[in-house]
């Protein structure tokens, strides 16, 4: 037993100046980030005493403990999840074979057990010493988390730097935790783009955590401390199922307790809002967990709950860019769209905006490969859908945003709601330019015909008389009619054409 308690002992305990470094960063230790995220008392740690004995390029006379990663399964509120740790007090957490060999073998775990995965990454990157090797073990890792994608939830949470190769194994992942002044991120570090471009950037700066969830969109949260990152993470478990045969846990139902819908939304429909009172107006307890907040903000999505059921909502956000659609919008609205497809999560659309956002960047940027994204992610998905549109749905937007031609199971507008090719008024100055020109009082003229084409063509009642949308309802009917749509489609089955997968436009 005591040779035992010394082993244990020898492979637990880190080097006591690695372990000052890692608190003078403000970070914990590997085993302290695995104890805060999970149920007190419940880690099982796996493969405790694997070390890879080097005898590599310049690493002849060193043993890694554990070879720089913690494996093992415990609890969050309960429910079972498996964790690894990457401990930079060990050879900078830097990644071998037998490293990568823990990770992989607790990632079949999880797959096989039908279990989230959550992955703390604080590394130097491959292991140099063991040149080919290392890499062998990220290129199993990433297979594994293509064989995992919308199988069990993945989780990253970036606590130090990730770097190379190391970054793509959170990429591949369904959600990435970043923390303030500790996360960084990037292909290639500083010291690479001086010698390769002669440019000088400081780390933060290139892959900081408000970098990479603010202006690259590749983190979904940001937190200014590790014990916020840990709160969100247990958070987000609580909306999500354990894997893609279940559905997420119910909750007891709670009423939205917030302003009422009518005094939100402004009756003009080019002054701004905050969408997002919206959806906490009609979520359970207005309680609504936003992804990818700080980036993409023209669009919302996140997670909710009505009647007690998790939701996935998607929403037009007025206040930036008036709403509109473009290249990042349309590639955050749809990765969220294939996740809570992928979970069996219903959708909640909730539409303003004006169409895709014009100009020359965007058409060189790929607005149309990445606007395409979004009508695929609509299209594909066979959970619920249902749809809101609140002010106005002009062109493509319209369509894109789950109209009922891609499928959406339930459309309501409101009865304000404009739904057109275009605006009423760029309409009127098309359609009627030269009548407008030659009348007596142009601008008379010209708002006779823009309220014209608005009663002919844009009303929401002219959209429901031809079946495009179900109901145009009150804005304070729109809980109601909310939960009944889900309600009546939670046993909702939709059969697909025989396909090995579909070729979305990445």
């Amino acid at each position: 037993m005591k040779a035992h308690a010394r082993k244990h002992a020898e492979a637990t305990e880190p080097h006591p100046e690695a372990a000052r470094k890692q608190a003078a960063q403000g970070k914990l230790l590997a085993r302290e980030r695995i104890t805060a995220i999970l149920d007190p008392d419940s880690f099982h740690e796996y493969d405790l005493f694997v070390e890879h004995k080097c005898s590599d390029f310049g690493m002849e006379k060193k043993q890694l403990p554990g070879d720089g990663v913690i494996t093992g399964t415990g609890t969050i509120l309960g429910h079972p999840v498996a964790i690894y740790a990457q401990d930079f007090t060990v050879a900078g957490g830097s990644l071998g074979l037998a490293h990568a060999r823990k990770i992989t073998k607790i990632m079949d775990h999880a797959i096989k057990l039908g279990i989230p995965l959550i992955g703390i990454n604080d590394s130097g990157g491959a292991r140099i010493q063991e040149g080919v090797n290392s890499l062998a073990g990220y290129g199993e890792i990433f297979y594994r988390n293509t064989l995992a994608s919308g199988v069990i939830p993945q989780i990253s949470i970036i606590l130090g730097p990730c770097a190379g190769g190391a970054v793509y194994s959170p990429a591949l992942t369904d959600f990435v935790f970043v923390v303030d002044k500790i996360s960084k991120m990037f292909i290639t570090g500083p010291e690479v783009i001086k010698t390769v471009l002669g440019e000088e950037i400081s780390m933060e700066d290139l892959g900081g955590a408000r970098v990479q969830a603010e202006l690259s969109g590749n983190a979904h949260f940001y937190a200014q401390s590790e014990a916020e990152c840990f709160e969100q993470v247990k958070r987000l478990v609580t909306y999500i199922p354990w894997n893609n045969r279940k559905r997420a846990d119910a909750f007891a139902a709670q009423p939205p307790e917030a302003e009422a819908l009518e005094r939100i939304i402004p009756s003009e429909s080019n002054r701004p809002y905050d969408v997002r009172d919206v959806l906490r107006s009609v979520c359970d307890g207005a309680d609504f967990m936003e992804v990818q907040a700080l980036w993409a903000a023209n669009i919302v999505v996140g997670f909710a709950r009505m009647n007690g059921r998790t939701v996935g909502m998607v929403a037009n956000q007025p206040m930036v860019l008036a709403g509109v659609l473009d290249v990042d919008s349309s590639d955050k609205a749809a990765r969220f769209i294939r996740f809570c497809d992928a979970f069996n999560i219903p959708l909640v659309t909730f539409v303003d905006l004006p169409g895709y956002l014009p100009g020359v960047d965007q058409e060189h940027a790929g607005v149309i490969r990445h606007g395409a994204k979004l009508l695929y992610a609509y299209s594909e998905a066979t959970v619920p859908k249902i749809t809101v549109i609140l002010r106005k749905a002009y062109g493509g937007g319209y369509i894109a945003m789950c109209s009922r031609h891609l499928g959406a199971d339930f459309v309501f507008a409101w009865p304000c709601a404009e739904i057109a090719v275009m605006g009423p008024e760029g309409a009127a100055n098309i359609i009627f330019k030269g009548e407008i020109a030659a009348a007596a009082d142009p601008e008379a003229f010209r708002k006779e015909k823009v309220k014209e084409y608005t009663d002919k063509f844009a009303s929401p009642y002219v959209a429901a008389a031809n079946g495009h949308v179900d109901a145009v309802i009150a804005p304070h009917q729109t809980r109601d009619f909310l939960l009944h749509a889900l309600e009546i489609s939670e046993h909702k089955t939709e059969e697909r054409p025989a396909r090995k997968h579909g070729v979305p436009p990445f």
